[in-house]
């Protein structure tokens, strides 16, 4: 399991890590994408992912990934919107349960149908049970997922830890893509963080150093981020000062 080797040990080692997301379809050229993966490796990005959109397969998802891998040095990992969005040139991708979803599909059936062409393709699995918390955005629409409410830390947390004990060996909450609302509440972060030991990814609407450096402070292991990178001018020195944040204030809880 060479890549989750590569994220526990970066965790345990730099205390936080950032892993940037790249959903080929939010770009006008695929090109564009891949550009905006070379200046996330140069920036300082510890893990690349790419995906997201249900959209975001076969030659499109090839050239961007085989593209991004061509001209980067950190994995590249697939978050995937379906069983399509799977590609044999990423080293490994989200092996994602949807906790709090309300249809079997995206909890255990979408695994079973991909788990052969996974295993055929030889790219790695990395157990992930995915939490959606309001506002949820697309993916909590197509997941039909009963959101969890931003005041009920309690309930992500629980969410958090039935995961774990479920087997997954990495556990994400996600506000959607590009929330107003903003990322998930602190108190929340800090709530899932205290519940679980497994390593703790927090996703969207993530988009300052400082609002970075607060959730790695409050528990956070990684921070994935998508948005701010698309809404950038410029992608590497963006990148290079959310690492910054990240990989300090994650020295300090190492």
């Amino acid at each position: 399991m060479k890549v989750e080797k590569y994220m526990v040990d970066g965790i345990r080692k730099k205390g936080g890590l950032l892993f940037t997301l790249i959903d080929p379809v939010d770009y006008k050229k695929p090109d564009d994408a891949i550009m905006v993966g070379e200046a996330s490796c140069n920036g300082g990005a510890d893990v690349i992912l790419v995906g997201g959109s249900i959209g975001a397969q076969g030659e499109l998802l090839d050239y961007v990934t085989k593209g991004i891998k061509e001209k980067t040095n950190v994995p590249i990992v697939l978050f995937p919107g379906n069983v399509g969005t799977i590609t044999r040139y990423a080293d490994a991708l989200y092996f994602m349960s949807l906790l709090n979803s309300r249809n079997p599909y995206w909890i255990s059936g979408a695994q079973t149908l991909s788990s052969f062409i996974i295993k055929k393709i030889g790219i790695e699995p990395l157990p992930v049970g995915y939490v959606l918390v309001e506002p949820g955005g697309t993916a909590g629409w197509v997941g039909d997922v009963n959101l969890v409410p931003r005041d009920k830390p309690q309930i992500a947390a629980a969410l958090a830890l039935g995961g774990q004990y479920a087997g997954n060996r990495f556990i994400i909450t996600d506000a959607g893509s590009g929330p107003k609302e903003g990322h998930i509440p602190i108190e929340m972060i800090r709530e899932v963080a205290s519940a679980i030991d497994v390593p703790y990814i927090v996703a969207g609407g993530v988009k300052t150093p400082e609002q970075a450096r607060n959730i790695i402070r409050a528990g956070g292991d990684a921070i994935q981020v998508g948005t701010a990178l698309q809404e950038s001018r410029k992608v590497e020195k963006t990148v290079r000062e959310m690492a910054k944040a990240i990989h300090e204030e994650g020295r300090k809880k190492v």
